[in-house]
């Protein structure tokens, strides 16, 4: 990561941070740009007595806010978050995003899907016209199910990958002790369709693939700024 991307993951983190209200319920996004923004809220928490609950999307997430100060709690305490933050390895102009690469997307989707306000941190590298033009799609599966699976996403034009570890033997193992598939496609020109498609499919658990679910995204530049993008609402 270069100076500047991290400069730029820096910004939008503290930005997120300073939005967060005392009292509110807060999802805690996984991952490089997510774990900027656990500690500035953390500096917050420390420096200002600032009083949130925090619901972790990973135990890296957890043990982070943990670090920092921050309160944890659960869905079952609090189902309805106030708001959630996340990072992205895309983000397309209908804030469609793909996640996935920390192997917690599903439990991201879930904390994100019980937000009033879902907002995406990213640095503008993440931005793209098309998904799946630069990063896979990450699905999540039941290990007996792999190898249907990969088939499957190969009649659907998509060149699936079992996630192996970095330092050690074997598959990457998610929080769930499950497995994941990276699936990279050329483009992916209907999310809905590959929503679908991959929900009904046997075995899988559920993918990267964030739909109509990011209320903002913001966009942090290498000037130090940061654009704020909102979805429409009709």
């Amino acid at each position: 990561m270069s100076d500047l991307q991290k400069a730029a993951k820096r910004a939008v983190g503290q930005r997120v941070a300073s939005m967060i209200a005392p009292g509110m319920v807060v999802g805690l996004g996984t991952g490089s740009t997510a774990a900027l923004a656990i500690e500035a809220l953390g500096e917050r928490v420390k420096k200002e007595g600032l009083r949130i609950l925090g619901v972790p999307t990973s135990f890296a997430s957890e043990r982070l806010a943990r670090e920092v100060g921050i309160e944890l709690t659960t869905l079952d305490q609090h189902p309805d978050l106030d708001i959630a933050f996340d990072g992205a390895d895309e983000v397309d102009p209908n804030l469609t995003v793909i996640k996935g690469r920390g192997a917690a997307q599903t439990r991201e989707k879930i904390v994100a899907a019980q937000a009033k306000q879902f907002i995406v941190l990213v640095d503008e590298s993440k931005m793209v016209d098309v998904l799946g033009t630069k990063m896979p799609l990450p699905i999540e599966i039941v290990p007996m199910a792999a190898t249907p699976i990969m088939n499957k996403l190969r009649q659907m034009g998509a060149e699936p990958e079992l996630r192996m570890g970095l330092k050690k033997d074997g598959p990457v193992v998610s929080d769930q002790g499950l497995w994941i598939l990276d699936a990279m496609f050329d483009k992916i020109t209907n999310p809905e369709h590959v929503n679908t498609v991959l929900l009904h499919t046997p075995g899988v658990v559920d993918h990267g693939l964030f739909i109509g679910m990011a209320t903002e995204v913001l966009v942090g530049k290498n000037d130090g700024t940061v654009e704020r993008i909102v979805r429409a609402t009709h």
